[in-house]
């Protein structure tokens, strides 16, 4: 007579009956057991023997309603939504996700990377109280890394993702986003290209010409270069006044404001324009009549100890591949910029420049899909031209002892201070005009010597002058450019 162990074995070991898709779910739990585990541990076998049947029963229907359904192709469920970020936390432009803390474009992220990489140290020329936004975030750099800080970006995010080891997976390439410029902005663009094409010729029309002269040895200034780089500087001048007369909007603003800018810019914009100009293989700069100076002579043609920094600054420009429109937009956008001092309008100078920025956005994001990183780094160089400009108003100061005569009053006009210039001209007690610039008419000059027009609109549109006796004072010479016909 069988024992109730040997029925329960010989229970199991006839359950060839059951549907196979059950069987590996019926001995889920018996898998894990050993043979003298499985025969010694009757609840194990005494749970199989009462509801076996039942449990193989309900699992083959479940299974199978399973399957069937299964075999029904579901639908594709939608595509989940594009993340949105919030806008930059600094400047409120266009977030590119999350950085170092915080919702950040990518030039936020770049300028606070750079700066704690680098342990740079910025100075706020005004309250360090400066207005950040995508507009003038790269007007004073140690506002904009403080606004960084309070918002909540983290030096231990910068070090740590400096130090991260380079993983061997490829990250996935991120499509290029599609860039179009609107009908106006089109149009902008076409002007300000054919503005600066038009004042100042590329390096491939130019045809060069060099000269021995000290181009071996720096000396502290070599006089027959100096003469020909300020003749040919002064003319310079003259082109980016006209280049400014033709931006879109420029000629509406005051005219004290327009003064203003073109003293405030024009040797960024000269900086820029001679830059562009770089061979790196012969290590030299070329002039608008092709004069072609090495760097030993553009030291001793009064860039003195500017020398290095200006090359520099050109080897810089040279990644980022600049065509003639992206110089002309960034030489715009150097001159059309409401931080500068003594303006009357800052505000309307600012929507002019708004249009500006976008445009070369778009243009050099359109020209350079999977570089979005050119950009700010275009608009970061209008800084740097800002501090080579300081250091040239320096240099002005040991130029006008070195050189033995007046200094061309275009570039004086450039580079000194008109207040500190008028308390000079008051001081010495000089009352005659200074030399006029080269092709000079004397017709231009006013017959009783340096006087402010006051300048009054007709209802025609004509712009004329009328002499007052309560308002005698240096005249600009970018004011008489203005209204000479070029």
């Amino acid at each position: 007579m069988a024992t109730n162990r040997e029925r329960q074995v010989g229970q199991v070991g006839h359950m060839t009956g059951f549907p196979p898709a059950v069987y590996p779910f019926a001995f889920n739990s018996m898998r894990n057991h050993s043979s003298f585990d499985l025969l010694s541990n009757s609840s194990l076998f005494g749970r199989f023997s009462t509801d076996l049947p039942k449990e193989m029963a309900a699992l083959s229907v479940e299974t199978q309603s399973t399957s069937s359904e299964e075999m029904v192709p579901s639908s594709p469920s939608p595509p989940p939504p594009p993340r949105i970020y919030k806008p930059c936390f600094v400047c409120q432009d266009k977030s590119s996700g999350y950085h170092y803390g915080v919702s950040s474009c990518e030039g936020c992220k770049g300028f606070f990377r750079r700066s704690i990489q680098k342990n740079m140290v910025y100075t706020c020329h005004r309250d360090k109280n400066c207005q950040i936004n995508k507009v003038t975030r790269n007007r004073c750099q140690y506002c904009r890394l403080q606004k960084c800080f309070e918002v909540g970006m983290s030096k231990e995010a910068v070090r740590n993702d400096r130090n991260k080891k380079k993983k061997d997976v490829k990250e996935e390439l991120v499509p290029p986003e599609s860039y179009e410029l609107s009908g106006e902005l089109e149009e902008l663009v076409n002007k300000v290209s054919k503005a600066h094409q038009d004042t100042f010729p590329s390096l491939l029309q130019l045809g060069k010409y060099h000269t021995n002269s000290s181009a071996e040895q720096r000396v502290q200034l070599d006089l027959g270069l100096w003469d020909k780089f300020s003749e040919l500087s002064t003319k310079c001048i003259i082109k980016i006044v006209e280049f400014a007369k033709r931006l879109p909007g420029f000629t509406t603003l005051t005219i004290a404001d327009q003064i203003t800018l073109l003293k405030s810019a024009c040797l960024d914009i000269l900086m820029l324009r001679i830059c562009t100009r770089y061979t790196p293989e012969q290590d030299t700069m070329t002039f608008s009549d092709g004069l072609t100076l090495n760097r030993t002579q553009m030291h001793n043609a009064g860039f003195g100890p500017l020398t290095d920094l200006v090359f520099a600054f050109a080897g810089q420009l040279l990644p980022l591949e600049m065509d003639d429109t992206e110089t002309g937009l960034l030489s715009a956008i150097s001159l059309i910029s409401g931080d500068r001092m003594d303006l009357e309008e800052p505000q309307k100078v600012d929507k002019l420049q708004e249009p500006l920025l976008e445009a070369l956005k778009i243009y050099a994001r359109r020209r350079r899909p999977n570089k979005p990183h050119m950009f700010p780094r275009m608009l970061m160089k209008i800084t740097d031209l800002r501090g080579i400009s300081t250091k040239g108003a320096e240099r002005a100061i040991t130029l006008k002892m070195e050189i033995p005569g007046p200094m061309p009053p275009l570039i004086r006009e450039m580079l000194e201070n008109p207040e500190a210039f008028e308390d000079q001209t008051e001081s010495s007690g000089e009352s005659s005009p200074p030399p006029a610039p080269p092709g000079w008419r004397d017709d231009m000059m006013q017959p009783t010597g340096l006087v402010t027009p006051d300048i009054e609109k007709r209802e025609d549109g004509v712009m004329t002058t009328k002499k007052t006796d309560s308002d005698k004072k240096n005249v600009s010479f970018f004011t008489i450019f203005l209204f000479v016909s070029t």
